[in-house]
């Protein structure tokens, strides 16, 4: 049975922080810089990316091919946490994140040689794809090591402060892959560009993998494992102990349910949805919306390292269920607050132009197409996505069965026998609905002109408060996880909840979040997948995670 002591360990709270300490930190952050550095590069050059690997000239199906491309990396990561996981466990912290890196940085790397579709065929698409996956099972196994390895070298009292560290690292990342972007884009025409300067930033990361690789190597392992390596105590079956016995099981489900699960929704949130709400729902261009997000996380990033910090002195659980809670409660006016300032004309519209749909109900699915493969025939369905493509908020009315689908705005009826939506989002649009590019919606595609218009400082600061709930969830994370399992299971235990909530929960929020905008009609609806998550977890938290603060993670095993 796990037991948890709380006598804290030898090391002053006050001592300062040591360079060797230092470099823990800077090498196990390196791997997290990587992640996110991939992420937003490929992201941020997805057109580049299909052009060159996906033949034909349908832009859907490229983009659909990149949407798969990141679904496959976000899906496989829970099985990687699972095989690096349990190498971790048995043959040491260091050796096993090392090889994860290696493994992400070549995948990233590769990206950058790959000869496009015309010179080599469908082995293009095919090896990128296996580049994505090899990617997220690195990954799986990348953050619990970084995380356990940071936090067994920390001074007992300031795993919280130690950890959060790591978590500033998106921030590095995101920086890093713009500063390199925005570099070639204004220092090479747009075609050398598209020919070949997109493969730069890729090819560059070799750069950051041999830094990583170099100053990982010089690390010694933790001093947890090799405590535990030399009384002999290793795990022999680490995935079975860590998820074969029900006492450790249940600590897995709980980190995730009442940690991971509310911690990524908020995550996501946060970040990736409110850049995905500003560009596909309120039609913001993609300049304004990345600065307007870089600006926000520029000013919030601190706030991770002050939350692991507070997190050694009150707790790590008050923090982040505070963090989940206040996020659930606000999600709504925040959300509306934004479109209000951003797009004023889209709010007015759904308050004043009334869309209606009558169909049959058999003949209405739920649009859940999380990497955009789903092929709808039925009028209804197509209808209503093509509404939600272009934010216009409608109500579905229920038609007898059999019966043919109607729509109408305003009370007058719209044919849709093109059965595409399009001349109903016409007459929407007619009635009042901005189009992508209205004048009415913020454009200011420079850093000074958002720096100078006061909505788009309006709209930082509400970015800004959605950033401080994903430093409250995310700055305690790691130390709590790593609290919460035994030295001897430690990294098999916290990489899975891990990454089955981040991967899963919090990657496939935004088709999620997509869907339930598309069924319901309502531009905000999708908030409730984020809400109704970070509810469970805060209730689930609050009855049953332990608070792990005061336990010595030296001393916390099996017996």
């Amino acid at each position: 049975m796990a037991t948890a002591a709380t006598t804290p360990r030898s090391d002053s709270d006050v001592r300062p922080m040591s360079r060797e300490e230092r470099k823990v930190i800077v090498a196990s952050s390196a791997g997290t810089v990587f992640e996110w550095y991939d992420f937003y590069l490929a992201g941020s050059l997805a057109a580049n990316i299909s052009q060159n690997f996906v033949p034909g000239t349908n832009d859907t199906a490229k983009f659909i091919f990149v949407l798969f491309g990141f679904a496959a990396g976000f899906a496989v990561r829970p099985f990687g946490a699972l095989v690096f996981g349990r190498l971790g466990d048995m043959i040491g912290r260091k050796y096993t994140f090392l090889v994860t890196m290696t493994i992400m940085g070549l995948a990233t790397f590769l990206v950058g040689l790959l000869p496009g579709y015309e010179t080599i065929g469908y082995l293009a698409p095919t090896v990128f794809i296996i580049c994505r996956l090899l990617q997220g099972l690195a990954l799986g196994g990348e953050y619990g090591g970084a995380a356990t390895y940071v936090a067994e070298h920390a001074p007992h009292g300031r795993r919280g402060f130690y950890t959060s560290w790591i978590q500033t690292t998106a921030t590095v990342g995101l920086f890093l892959s713009l500063i390199v972007i925005l570099t070639l884009r204004l220092t090479m025409s747009p075609e050398a560009f598209a020919a070949y300067g997109w493969r730069i930033p890729f090819l560059l990361s070799i750069i950051l993998l041999g830094f990583s690789v170099w100053i990982r190597l010089q690390l010694a392992e933790s001093p947890a494992f090799q405590k535990m390596k030399e009384e002999g105590t290793q795990s022999k079956a680490p995935l079975t102990e860590a998820f074969g016995r029900w006492e450790n099981a249940k600590v897995a489900i709980i980190a995730l349910l009442g940690g991971t699960a509310g911690q990524a929704v908020v995550w996501y949130t946060g970040q990736f949805y409110a850049l995905f709400f500003l560009t596909q729902t309120l039609k913001i261009d993609g300049t304004t919306a990345n600065l307007m997000i870089a600006f926000a996380l520029l000013i919030g990033t601190p706030f991770f390292i002050f939350f692991g910090w507070l997190s050694d002195k009150v707790g790590r659980k008050p923090i982040l269920l505070l963090g989940c809670l206040i996020a659930a409660i606000t999600y709504f006016p925040l959300f509306s607050s934004l479109a209000k300032t951003v797009n004023p004309k889209l709010v007015e519209a759904t308050n004043q132009v009334k869309v209606e749909i009558a169909a049959d109900p058999a003949k209405c699915s739920f649009l859940f197409d999380p990497v955009g493969v789903r092929v709808f025939t039925e009028p209804c369905d197509v209808v209503r996505r093509t509404l939600a493509n272009n934010s216009i908020h409608y109500e579905l009315v229920k038609a007898p069965a059999g019966a043919p689908m109607t729509a109408k705005v305003n009370g007058t009826e719209v044919p849709v026998t093109d059965k595409t939506g399009a001349a109903l989002v016409a007459a929407a649009q007619a009635a009042g609905y901005p189009k992508a590019g209205d004048p009415s919606i913020l454009k200011t595609p420079s850093v000074g002109g958002v720096l100078s218009d006061a909505r788009a400082l309006t709209a930082i600061g509400i970015l800004f408060i959605l950033v401080i709930y994903v430093t409250m969830v995310y700055g305690p994370i790691a130390a709590m996880l790593v609290e919460l399992f035994p030295t001897r299971i430690r990294y098999s235990g916290m990489s899975l909840p891990y990454h089955i909530g981040n991967g899963w929960f919090g990657g496939f929020l935004p088709p999620t979040a997509f869907a339930i905008v598309a069924a319901s009609g309502n531009i905000f609806s999708g908030l409730w997948y984020p809400i109704i998550i970070a509810l469970m977890t805060f209730v689930i938290g609050l009855l049953f995670v332990p608070e792990t603060k005061n336990r010595d993670i030296f001393t916390y095993e099996n017996e």
